[in-house]
This record gives structure tokens, sequence and C-alpha cells, in this order.
């Protein structure tokens, strides 16, 4: 063997620096104080250290630095142990097995190698250095050890330690494991083949497009922002900025897409029971504040339909995010009956310059000037609204009230459900035609109208759906005449608007079950 080892310098515990190559011969032994194999040895390099420290250098690099310690105490060493928990020698030296022992000349090009413990082989390691420095044996009782003894993993190989070693090895924060692929191979194909898609092309996360893409935020790359279920996924900025490489996103969407992870792994969201509920609930996010400009995202015509990249790109990150690194698939924790387009991406921002009452942000307990997402588990939607006669504010909150019984179905009322109501710019004009009619108002309007008697709801021949008969055999008659609004409280009514100046068509997002069962909605402000 003649091939010449990377150099390097470490320190041992007193902080005292050791190069390599050292300019004389030189035994480099790569350890650590977990494995039996690696403890058996020590002895054997404390002995040459002792035998031949004054003719050539005894290099223990500890690949644990509480273990280095250890070690030393334990074998009451006289050898130093270098402090080699980085890995990164290591990992240049393409280490996969504890100890392994390389013995070089004084230039570091590497003579002899021996790998684990075979008791023949260190004998004959012995032999040729002692010869090599014309020097005595080291005077070790061979007859005492065991014949052989597997080495343990290196520590540089372990899946972990080793994307970062990757990465840093390309002077990159990069951590993910590169997955490389034969030139002939079609690059989108073999993305759709590991399962990465939601169903349409992805972009390539190459290592160059994901450092681009962590460019657009300021924190760490191996930060870790959640936790996200159903796998318990740890969701570092790294690993949103590869799916929002493939989502086809653009660096200064990152923060955006970070709140919104943020968001949805909390509690409160439950995107676990998002995921799972055959119902087909799928996440809502709409976006506040001055980032909607600085984004460009689109708010206006067509909004929350295809053609603005922000839109499109930031919802899907997110839900690849939760593909990806949740493990949320359909046919796996995904169980949605139907599917639902919105699984694919919704996203939009809100149109607050067009908006006579305070924005959504604003209600929920935010600044005007705050940049925030807010996330919603919803079933379906948008739903189409359409009122083109009625001209007086009543008349138009009648229509949209009427225009959301549908939510689940016109039998279920008092039932906890959120809805998310964008009112387009020609039903607010419509609304505030004499004077300011208020949110609070839009809200009792949407109540007043849809209540029917509760008798209403049991089920029949019509429909078997909703209160079931027996439970209300024993009801009064005052009870059954009792008047039951759409939504449990107008708490549940959340209202935006959006769309463009021309056309009188509102939608409606019907919600899933809200509340500790179910999801809450979730607001947080968008960082850097």
């Amino acid at each position: 063997m003649s091939d010449t080892l990377p150099s390097f310098s470490l320190t041992d515990a007193g902080g005292n620096q050791y190069s390599f190559p050292t300019g004389r011969p030189a035994l480099v032994c790569f350890v650590k104080e977990d494995c039996p194999t690696c403890n058996l040895v020590m002895p054997v390099l404390d002995a040459f250290h002792r035998a031949w420290g004054d003719k050539a250098d005894i290099l223990v690099l500890g690949q644990t630095k509480d273990g280095n310690a250890v070690l030393a105490e334990r074998h009451a060493l006289a050898v130093p142990i270098l402090d080699e928990s980085a890995c990164k020698v290591s990992f240049d030296n393409d280490i996969e097995t504890v100890p392994t022992v390389l013995w070089t000349d004084g230039g570091g090009a590497q003579k002899h190698q021996v790998i684990g413990f075979a008791r023949e082989e260190w004998e004959g390691l012995e032999k040729q250095i002692k010869d090599e420095l014309s020097a005595s044996d080291a005077g070790i009782a061979w007859a005492e050890l065991p014949e052989w003894r597997p080495g343990c993993g290196s520590k540089s190989v372990d899946p972990m330690v080793a994307d970062r070693l990757r990465a840093e090895a390309d002077n990159s924060p990069i951590r993910a494991r590169r997955i490389e692929i034969a030139e002939a191979d079609d690059e989108f194909e073999f993305m759709f083949d590991q399962g990465f898609s939601d169903g349409l092309p992805l972009v390539p996360p190459t290592p160059e497009r994901v450092l681009r893409m962590l460019d657009g935020t300021r924190r760490g790359a191996q930060e870790v922002i959640a936790v996200m279920p159903p796998n318990m996924g740890e969701v570092t900025v790294e690993k949103v900025a590869i799916n929002a490489v493939m989502a086809g996103c653009k660096p200064e969407y990152m923060p955006v897409i970070i709140a919104a992870v943020e968001a949805v792994c909390t509690d409160e969201f439950n995107i676990h029971g998002v995921n799972a509920t055959t119902m087909g609930a799928a996440p809502v996010m709409i976006i506040n504040g001055p980032i909607r400009h600085k984004l460009d995202m689109n708010m206006k015509l067509g909004a929350l339909g295809n053609g603005n990249r922000a839109n499109a790109t930031i919802g899907r990150a997110l839900r690849l995010v939760v593909r990806n690194v949740g493990g949320a698939k359909p046919g796996g924790t995904d169980r949605s009956t139907l599917g639902n387009p919105m699984k694919f991406t919704m996203c939009f921002a809100e149109w607050e310059e067009r908006n006579p009452w305070e924005p959504l942000h604003v209600e929920r307990g935010f600044k005007k000037d705050d940049n925030v997402v807010t996330l919603f588990a919803m079933t379906s939607g948008p739903t189409l609204i359409v009122d083109q006669e009625s001209r007086a504010p009543d008349q138009m909150a009648g229509t949209l009230g009427l225009g959301l019984e549908s939510v689940f179905h016109p039998k279920y009322h008092g039932w906890p459900i959120d809805t998310v109501l964008v009112v387009c710019p020609e039903h607010v004009d419509t609304l505030m035609a004499h004077g300011d009619y208020t949110k609070k108002r839009l809200r009792e309007r949407i109540q007043e109208v849809t209540k029917r008697p509760l008798r209403d709801m049991i089920g029949n021949e019509i429909s078997g759906a909703g209160l079931k008969p027996e439970a209300a055999v024993d009801f009064p008659p005052e009870k059954l005449d009792s008047l039951v609004p759409k939504f449990l409280s107008e708490d549940y009514i959340h209202i935006v608007v959006a769309g463009s100046d021309a056309g009188k068509f509102s939608g409606a997002f019907h919600g899933w079950a809200t509340g500790e069962m179910g999801s809450i909605s979730v607001s947080r402000k968008i960082g850097d």
C-alpha cells in the first residue's frame, strides 16, 4: 500500500495539538469507547507507545469525546487520545470499522492496515514495526489475548453522522443523504418511483438548489422546527428546504412555509387527525400582512385557483413536508374516502386593502403590519355562493348564510364546525351599501337565516342523516319547535375578503370536526 493519508490536526484532552503527517513513522488508530474490541487493543497500543514512542508516533483517535477520558482512565494509558469526535478524519479515511490501525511512513504514506482484531495480524504488525524501527518487541503477552474479535461500526458511518460529514465535505450546511442515480436514469421518474411525489412532477432537490433555498431564511439548516406525525419525523429547516425545492418554491417563500409547518404540528391543529380522517380534510392556508405583496401572492382574480406561483407552491411545499417527513400518504395513514384536491395545495392571501373590516390576523390578535399564516382544516371548498340579484345588505348576508347551510349536510345544525367564508368584493360592496355592516352583524345574520326547528334535524324517509329518531322520541313539542342555527356559535364563522372586483360569487370552505376531538385553527407569525 502506498496511498497517502489526508493530513489532519487534532488535540488531546490537555489541549496539546498533534498534526499528521509527523515527519517520522506513525501508527494511526481509530477507536471508540463503547467498542469492546477497541477496549481490548488499548493496552496493546499503550505498550506500543511505551516501547517505541521515542522512534515513532502512536496516534490514537477517539471518536467519542467523553468516552476518550473513560478509555484513558480505564486502561491507565500513557498514550494520549486525540479528540476525533467530529469524525471528519475518520470520514476522510473511509473508516468503516473500529479499531482500524494504519501504519505510515514519515510522509503519511500508508504501508500496513489492520481492521478489527485478529491476533496473528496484530503480531505481524508488531514484527513489521519492530523490524523497521530496529527496536525491541513491545513485551505483549499475545497468548493471553483471544485469536479473533470483530470490530464495531465506526461512528463516521452512522447514517445521521455520515450525512452530516458528506455535506461538510462539500463545505455545505446540508446534512441530508444524497441519492446518486445512474446517468441514464430519468430523475423525474426516479422521484415518482421513490414515492416522493404527490402525483405531480417534482423539481430535483440538488445540493445547489437546496442551498439557494436555505438562503431564504436566517434559521439554521439543522434547527428542528417541529415533529411531524404520524411518523414523528423531525422537521429541520433543511428538510423544509428540500421539499420546498421539489414543490417549485422560491427561497423567499421559506419563512411562510416554516411558520405553516410549525402551525400544523401543534396539538391544536392535529395534522395526524386531519390526514387520517376518511372525510378528506386538508390544510387551508391564509396569508396576511405586508409579505403578501413582497411575495407577489394572489388575493384578487382567481385567488383560490391556479396561476400564481407563490399561492400554488407554498401550499404544495407544506403538503410535501407532511407527506415526506410525516409519512402521511394515500392508502397509508391518509385514509380519505374520496380524496381532496386541496391535498395538493390550498394557499391564498387575503385582500386586506379591499376589506372594510379587520383582516383575519388582526381579529386573531396580531398587529396589522404583522406577517401571519393561519391554518384551517377544511373538508371541501371553495363552494360557490352565487347572488347577482340582492341589493340590500341583509339580503346579501342572508344569501351567504343560506349558502353555508350545506356544510356537512343541511340537517346538521348546531355542530362545532369551522367554516371559512371568502366574500368577494362585489358582495362586500352590497353589504356596505348603506353604511357599516360589521362582521359581527354578518355572523349574526348567518345564524338568523339558518335557524331551523329541531324537528327538521331528525332523520326521516327523505334522509336518514341528522338526529336519530329514537333519540328524539321523548322530546317535548317545545323542544322540537326550538330553533337551531347552523353553527354552534358565531366563533366558528371565519370571514376573509378575496377575489376579483368583477363577479358576484363568494366562496366557502367547509370545515372538519372542530375542537379537541378534531382540529382547531392555528395562526403563526411569520419570521425571517
